[in-house]
């Protein structure tokens, strides 16, 4: 039986699963199996996953479209691993990734980790932006698989391994979309499993291609968290509502402009500051001028969108 199960769950995207099996295949530790679950995709990754079977220990199941966390929750039914390791499918695995893991396995009795995500040199300037303000301490905290962070470590299902003991005593994902891995790391650490940040266990994650993808995608965090937080007792903190706050703050800052000009002018050098921070931070972990100065437009972004997502799901329930 392997140590690792990895599920990745698919929806028409058969080009970034060849990319992230290609990265499996390389692996220095490979005592692990693959699991790929189309969720009712019409683009199949079929053929794909064929081209692997003599490389990996691959399983490919079809299924209806139920959402990720439900197709997760599918492949754990018969996955054959003592850990069950979830990866999106946009991601890349650093070829010392299981061994990492396994090793910090046999030093700490955990039920579960989450790792950061990274920029690979191959991802386009906006990619790299969007990674770093999804991580940055002055646009999340830090909460989302820095070294030092805000609250308790909660994994993230794009780089998440947990045991498939716990996994199944807890019930597996609750929730299919929009946070569902916020909600299943909040109900594992409420229920007193341990979960621990392995800095090393990092993947290259791909984020969105355009500004308008990651508008949507963060509005939809945003939601999730609401969505999630309101199930659990201390789900949400104070931490996130700083994006509302941050939302709220700044359309009444532009309204300023025209109703309260002195305010505006009031304004302007706070947010300045704010903006240099981001840069800086943005500059000395990318070494990247541009993809710094594109970080500032992220940040506001991820910000706003998630203020908003957080506000209209707030609002609904």
């Amino acid at each position: 039986m392997p140590l690792f199960s990895v599920i990745i769950p698919v929806y028409n995207r058969p080009e970034e699963v060849n990319e992230l099996l290609d990265s499996l295949v390389n692996q220095t530790y490979m005592d692990f199996e693959v699991i790929i679950i189309e969720d009712g995709s019409t683009i199949s990754s079929e053929a794909v996953v064929n081209t692997y079977g003599q490389k990996l220990d691959i399983i490919y199941k079809k299924k209806e479209n139920t959402g990720q966390g439900f197709s997760r929750n599918f492949a754990a039914d018969f996955a054959k691993g003592e850990y069950l390791v979830f990866f999106d499918s946009d991601c890349l695995i650093p070829e010392d990734y299981f061994l990492v893991c396994s090793k910090y396995l046999n030093e700490n009795v955990i039920d579960g980790w989450g790792g950061p995500d990274k920029a690979h040199s191959s991802f386009s300037l906006i990619q790299k932006a969007t990674g770093y303000t999804m991580s940055g301490f002055f646009t999340t905290g830090g909460i989302r698989g820095g070294k030092k962070h805000i609250g308790r470590f909660q994994p993230r299902s794009f780089n998440m391994g947990i045991s498939k003991k716990a996994f199944l005593e807890v019930g597996g994902f609750a929730q299919t979309n929009l946070g569902e891995d916020v909600e299943l790391s909040m109900r594992l650490l409420a229920g007193g499993y341990k979960m621990n940040l392995i800095p090393k266990a990092f993947v290259y994650h791909k984020r969105r291609t355009s500004l308008l993808q990651f508008f949507h995608q963060t509005k939809s965090f945003g939601k999730g968290r609401v969505l999630s937080g309101k199930k659990i007792k201390g789900g949400i903190k104070a931490v996130h509502f700083f994006p509302l706050l941050f939302t709220l703050g700044l359309f009444f800052w532009i309204l300023s402009f025209w109703f309260i000009p002195a305010l505006f002018q009031l304004g302007i050098p706070f947010l300045s500051i704010y903006f240099l921070l981001i840069f800086m931070d943005a500059l000395a972990k990318t070494h990247n001028i541009l993809v710094a100065l594109l970080s500032i437009i992220t940040a506001v972004i991820q910000l706003t969108a998630y203020g908003v997502g957080f506000l209209l799901e707030w609002v609904r329930r």
